[in-house]
């Protein structure tokens, strides 16, 4: 543990916060045109690397060096960083977001655009829930 990396994963914290924040206002339409659709996919993406790649350098400040979302995401279950139900389903987001990239197929956009405002939105800020009272216990 060193201040850098400490001050990395917190810095690294505030700009998932931000993302978070974006994809927060995107999840709140009732109903998405084509473009609309596509910038909360698009959100949704960036959010989600901010997310894993956070939890990535708070686990590198705690001491482990991992290289992938997937050995991230089970280290932080591992950790109580996340919650067993979550890690799930941080797993099922890693695998779709290669499939999210194709939104210029209307159906896969639409499925999309429900698993983010379903299921991925709430399981992001659940997550970043856990990482900010992480935050405040140091």
């Amino acid at each position: 543990m060193n201040t850098i990396d400490e001050t990395r994963w917190q810095q690294r914290f505030d700009h998932f916060a931000r993302a978070l924040t974006q994809l927060k206002l995107a999840c709140g339409k009732k109903e998405f045109s084509v473009l609309e659709r596509a910038g909360l996919i698009q959100i949704f993406g960036y959010t989600f690397e901010l997310s894993w790649k956070t939890l990535k350098d708070l686990l590198l400040y705690e001491g482990y060096d991992l290289k992938s979302p997937r050995q991230v995401i089970r280290k932080s279950f591992e950790l109580a960083f996340v919650s067993e139900e979550n890690c799930e389903l941080f797993l099922n987001a890693l695998l779709k977001r290669n499939l999210l990239s194709h939104t210029y197929e209307e159906e896969t956009a639409l499925e999309a655009e429900r698993l983010i405002t379903n299921y991925y939105y709430p399981l992001l800020t659940a997550i970043h829930n856990q990482l900010e009272q992480r935050l405040h216990e140091n």
